[in-house]
């Protein structure tokens, strides 16, 4: 039975990388198992998703994929189901999405290793609400320019001269919410990342949202932000768990 406008349905969350970037902290845990004070990042996710009405989520692994399946389990401890696709081969970001049954109704997908306070219900409101085959969470980032910026023609004349410019873009955060429909464009069995299955979806002539978020958003892949995260979390862990007890 296809879900109501606005009800949330299954969360696919991508854990399969092998975090290299974090080495050698994931040299012996999968990067989704390392802890944010003592509970795990997908711990804090998997709690998120419940809060959220998510009760069917579909972890997707391949490195040190045992250990993963060894604590989360069947994921009755946060009254949700749990079940796992394990890669032989990479598939990328987008490639596991076809190993995945029953994606029958508007899903979420969601890397691992994100720390955020998106309330992922409205997410998926958002989404059904615009009609889009695909919304993607965005955020929006700043970079300082340390130089001098001259623009010229084709001549080599300078036609402006700015002192250390600052630009704004807006940045993927990693989260997703789709039709079913998007699975028509992944291969089964090939390699496809999130971007690359966005360009192909906008090439096609599809409509793809952006949903911009100005809560608190860090993506855990480099050392830097997963020991901000770290010390951050006292501060914001309240506010991205509710309610909850964040120990």
């Amino acid at each position: 039975m296809t879900k109501e406008r606005g009800e949330p349905s299954r969360a696919v969350v991508l854990a399969g990388g092998e975090g290299t970037r974090l080495r050698p902290y994931t040299m012996i845990l999968p990067k989704p198992l390392l802890p944010i004070t003592d509970m795990p990042i997908l711990e804090i996710l998997v709690r998120q998703l419940a809060q959220s009405g998510f009760t069917r989520i579909a972890i997707a692994s391949g490195y040190l994929a045992g250990l993963l399946q060894a604590y989360f389990d069947d994921g009755r401890r946060w009254n949700v189901s749990i079940d796992y696709t394990i890669e032989e081969e990479p598939l990328g970001t987008a490639g596991p999405l076809a190993l995945i049954d029953g994606l029958d109704d508007p899903f979420i997908v969601t890397n691992g290793d994100v720390l955020t306070d998106l309330d992922y219900r409205e997410f998926m409101s958002f989404h059904q609400e615009r009609g889009a085959i695909a919304s993607v969470a965005t955020y929006e980032r700043d970079v300082q320019v340390s130089l001098g910026v001259l623009e010229v023609d084709e001549h080599g004349d300078v036609l402006s001269y700015t002192e250390k410019p600052k630009f704004s873009y807006l940045a993927s955060m990693g989260i997703y919410a789709m039709q079913p429909e998007v699975l028509r464009f992944v291969p089964n069995g090939e390699h496809l990342d999130l971007p690359d299955l966005v360009r192909t979806l906008i090439v096609e002539g599809e409509r793809v949202a952006s949903y911009r978020f100005s809560g608190y958003w860090r993506d855990l892949g480099q050392p830097a932000d997963y020991q901000a995260a770290i010390d951050e979390f006292p501060t914001v862990g309240e506010r991205i768990l509710k309610s909850e007890d964040t120990r």
